[in-house]
């Protein structure tokens, strides 16, 4: 059997996500949005979001395996993502369009507050999209919250390494936050932040999310980062120097 992945990107519909895994329980579900270092076809532009670039080229490789994409396309992510799949269809993959746009109910926040690493938050909340089972839940119940020295604001970077850089005592908002509380279109949640804490504010380059990163950093006098593709040592010490210095 060679069909065997269904890839996807963003946060689709819980409950496509459940109807898709009862049909096809044997399924391997990939996220498209990941960096796994495969080549790049050069089918986007050189200027031109990482992101959006992982999900193309990622789509292309694995394209012998994948029977299905789920294309996150709406508020919950990016007219690029939209784009995208316009231009994976035309090649030929099925592409299922998912935009989940419901603002409630909320998920309780936990992990975005917990004391564990910033690396960590972030990855077991992605992970949450797809593994949202009882064992992940009974998991949650155990974590304890961290008092908060920093913020770190954003959507999961392309160089995850980079959030090795924050203590534990950092909590998360924006996008990721939206994610962990089950409404990834919740632009009010998004720009949420808590205004006594001093926090990073991320964007990967060439994304709209840019505009909200920069306007937040200014308005709660925090840093606003872009990274194209993965950290330069400027960028580390740039972010170093804000959490020592703050």
């Amino acid at each position: 059997m060679t069909k065997k992945i269904i890839g996807f990107w963003g946060y689709p519909d819980p409950e496509m996500i459940l109807k898709l895994k009862l049909e096809f329980p044997t399924a391997c579900w990939v996220d498209l949005d990941v960096d796994f270092g495969y080549p790049d076809t050069n089918i986007l532009p050189d200027a031109y979001c990482k992101i959006i670039k992982n999900v193309i080229n990622n789509a292309v490789y694995l394209k012998s395996d994948i029977f299905k994409i789920i294309a996150t396309i709406g508020k919950d992510k990016c007219d690029s993502g939209w784009f995208a799949s316009q231009v994976l269809r035309d090649m030929g993959f099925e592409v299922i369009e998912s935009a989940y746009e419901k603002l409630s109910p909320r998920n309780e926040i936990k992990i975005c507050t917990s004391n564990l690493p910033l690396i960590d938050k972030v990855q077991i909340i992605m992970d949450g999209i797809i593994e949202n089972n009882e064992e992940q839940k009974a998991k949650l119940l155990t974590l304890k919250p961290s008092k908060p020295l920093f913020g770190f604001w954003g959507v999961p970077p392309n160089d995850l390494d980079i959030l090795k850089l924050f203590p534990e005592e950092t909590h998360v908002f924006g996008w990721t936050r939206c994610v962990e509380a089950g409404v990834p279109a919740d632009v009010k949640l998004e720009m949420y932040v808590d205004p006594n804490l001093p926090t990073v504010f991320y964007s990967q380059a060439f994304c709209a999310k840019s505009q909200l990163a920069k306007y937040l950093a200014d308005k709660y006098n925090g840093l606003y980062i872009d990274i194209d593709d993965y950290a330069t040592n400027s960028i580390k010490a740039k972010i170093e120097a804000f959490l020592r210095l703050r």
